[in-house]
């Protein structure tokens, strides 16, 4: 039977690679190879070598869930069998596979990518659990937290080949930037860097080609926090301590597993109180009245250091220029309102806060 093109077309997210796309509409919907072949106007050998190197990539645990999550949200017109075939493989992620929308990727690639970069830095991940999270040795040698990452997004940087584990069969999988992603890191930090200059480009626009940037910029990987915890005062100590850049990296935590809305920058609260077409899960809500009692507890100034700084990763400059501040304020400000939020977490849910769920 000849399949039309519609019929070969699932409805997957747009940023999955082809090659995932022509794998799952083999294995799981049915469509042969010739037939893909014909499709996308390619040679059957083309497919053959996408489905056996997708295939081979089943052994590392993201990639598998993301895969399954994925065959979990193709539709095809194919055969009654393919469709009970399709249906045997549940999505694993809360909402589907189409909960991870490319400006949402961008985003959250844009913040994990970076504090991969830094040195000794992985993505560590153990089995059956809901979040990864990065971490790295500080300078006293000890492990440093540096973000926590959602499953479905940790899956979708492994799918797109941005980071990989040598040893997938490890009890915690520990994942690395590959080349690939510092690649893409230059597109999305250009992309950022445009956007905060005015220029019409977003990270929630869908592109993710590293053609668009220039390859000769610089890569800001570190953050605000991390920078000026290189930097010494006239007493020659760090300018934030590492207690510091830890509760800007709690409230940073809390911030990403709100999943605020889109125009969280321009209004923060009008931002965390975006629901979208889903129900929020109780964890969402709960990381979100964490952030609204941090921020109402900083007022005015202090919020915006922390908002700008610790949760949307601005630079201090553009925080200055944004709010008015006379320049090298921003970095006296940014110490403050840590400092102040160090007192917020210690008086409600006590030093190291609650355990993320």
């Amino acid at each position: 039977m000849t399949m039309s093109k519609e019929t070969l077309q699932p409805d997957f997210p747009g940023w999955v690679p082809e090659p995932v796309r022509h794998y799952l509409v083999h294995t799981v919907a049915g469509t042969s190879i010739r037939a893909l072949a014909r499709d996308r106007d390619v040679h059957p050998s083309t497919i053959l070598r996408q489905v056996r190197a997708c295939e081979a990539r089943r052994d590392d645990p993201l990639v598998d869930a993301a895969l399954r999550a994925l065959s979990g949200e193709t539709q095809t017109s194919s055969s009654t069998e393919s469709s009970a075939m399709l249906h045997a493989l549940p999505p694993r992620w809360p909402d589907g596979a189409g909960s991870v929308s490319q400006g949402r990727l961008n985003r959250e690639a844009l913040h994990v990518l970076r504090r991969l970069c830094e040195l000794g830095a992985v993505l560590a991940v153990a089995r059956d659990m809901d979040s990864a999270v990065v971490v790295r040795e500080d300078a006293d040698g000890g492990a440093l937290r540096t973000a926590v990452v959602e499953a479905d997004i940790a899956q979708a940087l492994a799918l797109q080949n941005w980071i990989s584990c040598p040893d997938p069969q490890a009890r915690i999988a520990r994942y690395r930037i590959t080349g690939l992603g510092r690649t893409e890191l230059r597109g999305l930090t250009a992309a950022d860097e445009n956007r905060a200059q005015g220029f019409d480009v977003a990270l929630d626009d869908d592109w993710t080609r590293p053609e668009a940037a220039n390859g000769g910029r610089f890569i800001a990987t570190e953050t605000p926090l991390i920078g000026l915890s290189r930097r010494r005062d006239k007493d020659g100590k760090p300018f934030l301590n590492r207690d510091l850049v830890r509760v800007g990296e709690r409230l940073r935590e809390d911030f990403v597993l709100s999943q605020p809305g889109p125009d969280v920058a321009e209004d923060w609260r009008a931002g965390l109180a975006f629901q979208g077409a889903k129900r929020l899960h109780p964890a969402t809500q709960a990381a979100r009245d964490r952030v609204i009692a941090a921020l109402d507890d900083l007022g005015p100034g202090l919020q915006d250091a922390a908002l700008r700084c610790c949760c949307l990763l601005e630079g201090l400059e553009i925080t200055e220029r944004h709010m008015g501040w006379s320049a090298r304020s921003g970095k006296i400000v940014l110490r403050i309102s840590l400092q102040r939020l160090t007192r917020h977490y210690e008086a409600t849910t006590g030093k190291y806060g609650p355990l993320i769920s």
